[in-house]
């Protein structure tokens, strides 16, 4: 039982922080942006779990030599090829975007791994991972996996409109940022409605597929909303900040935890990061993706993005600036406050 488990720990997993992600076709730069979100403003050590084609591969090995050693000795990075254990791959492959059924493979691929943060190619960190990391420690005897939900509103939310499947709680799961202890994953007979027993993880998925497949609109992410639909004591739901979306802020803003602390996590899904939808959304991303590393943080990303939220004013979610700066400004101000710190003891040593 979950509830009698120790924390196993792995090698590293006291210097580690897991994080993987899956990406396929033309989200290369995506995924890059991504990774460097997460290693410009982390302060433990990260460990990349990179799930891509085999095409992508020497192109992501390249661009990652590319940045500074400042920043490569912050992480090491190990890559996957896309596969699945069990079922059809192809099958897999084609439901929803390239690939992304990948990410229910976890458990299974990365057998040594203790605990992970899974996140789609289009999320942006706006503070270091080590703070999501923390809730780890909140999860209960029982809790093995964490995700925020689809929606604050029930009455707009999608699932609750027109999933015609079970899902998790009033407005469904969003599965953009989850955090995983696969040890417990691995380890836990799921309640499901094929078979009375429970089954792993593994032996779960594909039988719960072929029960569903002509119901799933978002695929795997609509697979996690039905398996923590039959186990909700399973899931530990975080606020809205840690995967804010543009339908938080599109309709008028009804995420209060990003409204009090910004935002922590940002989701750009709906290719808002691409196209002139959600400007707010673009800024940050191309102002992440602009910023060279050894800059200084204020001067050439905190004030740029400051400027550029200057257009998007006539958007909903351009009017509410501070939710998206808010804690990017906390975030960079310790980054700035550390390296004073550093860069003074070892001057002091002389």
């Amino acid at each position: 039982k979950p509830g009698e488990q120790k924390h196993p720990k792995e090698p590293s997993s006291l210097q580690c922080m897991h994080l993987a992600v899956v990406a396929c076709g033309d989200r290369l730069e995506e995924t890059l942006i991504m990774l460097k979100s997460a290693v410009l403003f982390s302060n433990r050590r990260l460990c990349f779990h990179i799930f891509a084609e085999d095409s992508l591969k020497p192109e992501f090995e390249k661009k990652l030599k590319e940045w500074p050693s400042s920043y490569t000795k912050k992480f090491e990075s190990n890559f996957y090829p896309i596969t699945f254990s069990v079922g059809n791959a192809q099958e897999w492959k084609k439901l929803f975007k390239p690939c992304a059924a990948q990410r229910l493979f976890l458990p299974v691929i990365l057998k040594d791994v203790d605990s992970l943060l899974y996140v789609d190619t289009d999320v942006l960190f706006l503070r270091p991972i080590d703070d999501i990391w923390q809730l780890l420690r909140e999860f209960n005897s029982t809790q093995l996996a964490a995700m925020a939900p689809e929606h604050e509103v029930p009455k707009i939310g999608w699932y609750s409109r027109f999933a015609r499947h079970p899902y998790y709680g009033t407005t469904g799961l969003n599965s953009g940022v989850m955090l995983m202890n696969l040890t417990r994953i691995r380890s836990t007979r799921f309640k499901n409605s094929l078979i009375p027993g429970g089954l792993t993880w593994e032996e779960m998925l594909y039988p719960l597929y072929q029960k569903y497949k002509n119901y799933i609109t978002w695929g795997d992410q609509d697979l996690l909303n039905i398996i923590f639909y039959f186990n909700p004591e399973c899931l530990y739901v975080f606020p809205c900040q840690w995967n804010y979306r543009p339908d938080h802020c599109m309709y008028g803003s009804n995420c209060r935890g990003a409204e009090r602390e910004g935002v922590s996590i940002l989701h750009g899904n709906r290719g808002v990061f691409h196209d002139d939808k959600q400007p707010t959304f673009k800024a940050l991303y191309e102002v992440i993706r602009d910023f060279p590393f050894e800059d200084n943080l204020f001067q050439s990303l905190y004030y740029p993005l400051q400027s550029k939220f200057l257009d998007t004013v006539h958007t909903l979610c351009g009017r509410i600036p501070q939710v998206f700066l808010k804690q990017i400004e906390k975030t960079m101000k310790k980054v700035y406050e550390n390296r004073v710190i550093v860069y003074l003891g070892a001057n002091h040593r002389y």
